[in-house]
């Protein structure tokens, strides 16, 4: 582990004076089409392993979603309402 370390270090060492800096650019340049490839896979194998929800679910779940937004909704009105007309009674006497 040690020499692996050393190594990688003497390699960057070298490769920091190096007369010709656009070769290691180029190198870069050139890995990214096998990266995206790479990520793209390993993407696709993850969507393979999700757990996706039955439309049954999906539909349950939405109607939760908007019931609990809409009293909310409502609630927060209410609320509002009876706060800033108590404001106004207040401000005004």
């Amino acid at each position: 582990m040690a020499e692996a370390a050393r190594k990688l270090r003497q390699e960057g060492a070298s490769s920091e004076g190096s007369a010709l800096p656009v070769a290691g650019f180029l190198g870069k340049v050139g890995e990214y089409p096998r990266r995206i490839r790479k990520y793209l896979h390993d993407v696709r194998a993850e969507l393979k392993l999700v757990n996706w929800p039955s439309w049954e679910d999906v539909k349950s779940t939405t109607v939760v979603v908007v019931v609990t937004v809409a009293f909310f909704a409502i609630y927060f009105l209410i609320t509002d309402t009876i706060f800033s007309r108590m404001w106004s009674y207040f401000r005004h006497k």
